[in-house]
């Protein structure tokens, strides 16, 4: 009997408010349309680079919040419901929520505002965290979404990425690369030099300028570390490049015959 009863109640407020519930769809079409509209011309924008990838990205999370808030706010206004019940759900909600959850996740969240804010890397960017390279996807609240060369999402909290240093390569930019070797003493060091900037004009993603270069770094008990310096712009190809390089230089060395064996362990053994 309670379930008609119910159900009784529940038909005679559809009837009575049937205009307004009307009403409410049309606008919510509207808004529907609206924000596809603003949505593209955002696009639009980004796409002629007048926005950046994570301008844009904002932009449209907070434009469907907003008008999500006001289509609530507006339905409130329009069927009649009492605020103050309204706003005791809230709090009661709120307070639960805010009660049960972990700290960690209100850090986070001040976290995620900051890093919105001030940017520190952007949508697409290549970043260096963790010792490994991961290409940012989302800037969310609570955590940034990113993306390994293996193909995996990795979802980072944000109060870990404010904590921690993260080497940012953005998109474009030129950066340098080091790649290092031990030769013995008895390899004259021009050779061993001619050898690594050889095997540098041999992988074409290398830039030509700037010009690679090569540094004696280290002199160590039995042998010496050169390290050979290279400028490359796709960020996107970083690892394929290094692994490239580093190809180079064990042809090079061979056709020079350097050995590239450890010189301390040889001597040690011998």
């Amino acid at each position: 009997m309670e379930l008609f009863d119910l159900l009784g109640s529940a038909l005679s407020w559809l009837s009575t408010n049937a205009v307004d519930i009307v009403f409410l769809i049309v606008v919510l079409a509207f808004m529907y349309g609206f924000y596809n509209l603003a949505s593209r011309q955002v696009t639009r924008l980004r796409r002629e680079g007048r926005l950046d990838e994570t301008a844009a990205f904002l932009l449209k999370r907070s434009l469907r919040w907003g008008l999500t808030l006001a289509f609530i706010a507006f339905s409130i206004s329009q069927l009649g419901i009492r605020v103050d019940l309204v706003a005791g759900l809230f709090v009661l909600a709120g307070g639960t929520v805010i009660g049960f959850a972990a700290m960690n996740t209100l850090g986070n969240a001040i976290a995620g505002l900051i890093l919105m804010v001030s940017g520190p890397f952007k949508i697409g960017d290549r970043l260096y965290f963790d010792e490994q390279f991961m290409d940012v996807v989302e800037i969310n609240l609570i955590y940034t979404r990113m993306r390994t060369p293996d193909r995996i999402i990795v979802s980072v909290p944000n109060q870990k990425l404010i904590q921690t240093d993260v080497y940012d390569y953005g998109k474009d930019r030129v950066v340098r690369r080091r790649h290092s070797i031990t030769v013995g003493y008895g390899d004259p060091h021009e050779t061993v030099e001619a050898a690594l900037l050889e095997a540098a004009g041999q992988v074409e993603l290398v830039l030509r300028d700037p010009q690679p270069y090569v540094w004696i770094t280290e002199f160590q008990n039995f042998a010496i570390e050169y390290t050979l310096f290279v400028y490359i712009e796709d960020l996107k190809r970083i690892l394929e490049i290094d692994s490239q390089v580093r190809r180079a230089i064990l042809e090079s060395c061979g056709r020079h015959g350097i050995d590239l064996s450890t010189p301390s362990l040889i001597r040690s053994l011998r």
